[in-house]
């Protein structure tokens, strides 16, 4: 027997049952991004291996344990990309789109990391990305993160998610902690999971983002970074929070959001929710002021934030599990008779260009009229389009509303006018061209 062929462990397929509720958080989000100024970028789903490593930083679970890379024919190292941002700085500098002026990008699509899969948590998962570049100030801070809070809004699901926010300083505040957070770490050692031992040199601040209730235990009696925080950084943070009060979003200060890339500085912030178990996390971002240097670019400000699709999706859900976004059959057309059934397709594509926000479909592969309707049900239509034999000579069809059981016959030319008023409840609108 033939092995069946499955999709590869952490792939997930997006089934039309569910693309429709995809399609409309999507829509929602572009949207939003549009009214706040932003423009789309669409960047390649491979990089340079290199561009990883740089922008990331080499100690990070990403570059040591999650990373797709390949070599292609010529040696080069190639690597699916497991984030957005280093791929829209990469397409910035080569396209010199930071030079003397800002610029406000978003983007949609897969990111790939080899991680263990679960619910909500694939290998190749989606992303929406929105990077802003060449302002430095906290309030376009907080004008991203009130515009994340809107997304949640609209979508229903604000009460259900909470905004935690933190600053983790300049590079030399980071220096001078790490310093001091080595010195303790060292004495507790022993209490240290294997992680932490793992980064205790290499990357001693990624150990405060620890979920090891153990280790959460321990740093409790250390140091916090917020309390070595430069004047300058300092500064910013408090004037993010104030306009963040100004602005009625409320926030919790997490002293242990840390963030698991090396390239953010000063603001950094998740919005989390408690609705998904251990995958909390459905948006989260913050400021990479020397990102687009080390990158070869000039010497910009940067901050940006990333949502994950799928956990959005699955909070979307849990907040409205009754929820049907996929688009129902508005208009069914049915026939009876060769000849009514030769014209039923050209008859379909003049009410498709008369109605082409609404979906219509014909029905194909034969039966009485009482299986068509039969069909027209299964597929939730609205409203079905008859025509006979005798409908076609006399230039009419039949229109029955499923939800009510009224039906009329009415003239081929008011058919559009017709439909458009029974699907939105506004008054009919003759057609006087039938083409």
């Amino acid at each position: 027997m033939t092995k069946t062929i499955k999709a590869i462990r952490g792939m997930n397929d997006v089934l039309p049952t569910d693309i429709s509720l995809y399609q409309h958080v999507e829509t929602v989000l572009a949207q939003i991004l549009f009214n706040y100024g932003f423009n789309e970028i669409r960047t390649p789903l491979i990089e340079c291996t290199h561009l990883f490593k740089r922008a990331i930083g080499e100690d990070t679970d990403i570059i040591n344990r999650e990373m797709y890379n390949f070599n292609d024919r010529h040696g080069e190292g190639i690597t699916l990309r497991p984030e957005g941002t280093a791929g829209c700085v990469r397409a910035g500098i080569e396209h010199s789109l930071f030079y003397n002026q800002e610029q406000r990008l978003w983007y949609m699509g897969p990111m790939f990391r080899y991680e263990r899969p679960q619910k909500g948590r694939y290998r190749q998962f989606y992303q929406i990305g929105s990077e802003v570049f060449g302002l430095k100030g906290p309030d376009i801070d907080a004008e991203l993160i009130i515009m994340t809070a809107r997304c949640w809004k609209i979508l229903g699901i604000d009460n259900h998610v909470q905004l935690e926010i933190n600053s983790i300083g300049s590079i030399e505040t980071r220096k001078n902690y790490h310093h001091i957070l080595v010195n303790m770490l060292e004495k507790n050692i022993k209490k240290l999971d294997n992680d932490s031992k793992r980064r205790i040199y290499s990357n001693p601040i990624r150990i405060l983002d620890s979920k090891n209730p153990s280790m959460q235990a321990l740093l409790d009696d250390m140091p916090s970074l917020i309390d070595y925080l430069d004047n300058a950084s300092r500064e910013h943070f408090t004037e993010l929070c104030r306009l963040l009060d100004l602005a009625g979003v409320s926030y919790h200060i997490n002293q242990r959001l840390v963030r698991g890339l090396d390239y953010y500085n000063n603001t950094v912030f998740e919005w989390i929710t408690n609705s998904l178990g251990s995958q909390g996390a459905i948006c989260a971002g913050g400021r990479y002021d020397y990102l687009v240097k080390l990158l070869g670019g000039p010497d910009i400000p940067a901050v940006g934030c990333a949502i994950g699709l799928e956990r959005l999706i699955l909070l979307v859900r849990s907040v409205f599990p009754l929820l049907k976004t996929q688009k129902v059959v508005d208009i069914y057309l049915i026939s009876s008779g060769q000849c009514a059934k030769n014209s039923m397709l050209t008859f379909a594509e003049y009410l498709r260009n008369q109605l082409p926000e609404f979906k219509i479909m014909n029905h194909f592969g034969g039966g009485n009229f009482s299986a068509q309707f039969a069909r027209a049900n299964k597929l939730a239509a609205r409203l079905v389009l008859a025509l006979g034999e005798n409908e076609v000579a006399d230039h009419q069809c039949t229109i029955k509303d499923l939800s009510n059981g009224i039906q009329k016959t009415v003239s081929q030319y008011h058919a559009a006018g017709t439909l458009r008023a029974l699907l939105t409840n506004t008054p009919e609108k003759k057609n006087k061209i039938y083409d």
